[in-house]
């Protein structure tokens, strides 16, 4: 497997989100504002895109967000995931982040905290799916 950063929303994390996102979870807003600037970290296995997240900083502090994190059906539970956020610590601590942020659906909790991850809010609505904000701080990147 092999993994690329992109500046800016690249296709192949536009698809495998859709595929995700649109078609499995009914999501609607893909994509938004923030892909325009964000870093795109895509997974390919041999040249097949088959996961992605994006990293972004948020405005006027050092800490970054990580959001859109998906990985294709048939290659969850392989590790594509943990790669992925193993590529997004080292791509925001390298960028001095104090910490990094996500808004974690429900059903993905127990994964990001067996990444590192601590949940710091109660559970809020985005499009009407259940999720809680996590953060892993800086000591505990990469």
């Amino acid at each position: 497997m092999d993994i690329k950063i992109y500046q800016g929303l690249h296709d192949d994390a536009m698809n495998i989100r859709i595929t995700v996102f649109v078609a499995e979870q009914g999501f609607i807003d893909e994509p938004d504002e923030i892909d325009k600037t964000a870093s795109h970290i895509v997974c390919y296995d041999n040249e097949k895109p088959i996961g992605c997240c994006r990293t972004f900083m948020k405005e006027g502090t050092s800490c970054w967000c990580l959001g859109r994190m998906a990985v294709l059906k048939e290659y969850r539970g392989k590790g594509v995931g943990r790669r992925i956020m193993k590529a997004a610590e080292r791509y925001v601590y390298d960028r001095n982040a104090d910490s990094l942020q996500l808004h974690s659906q429900l059903h993905a909790v127990g994964f990001y905290e067996k990444c590192g991850y601590k949940k710091i809010s109660g559970i809020e609505y985005e499009q009407g799916e259940p999720h809680v904000w996590m953060e892993k701080e800086r000591g505990c990147l990469t």
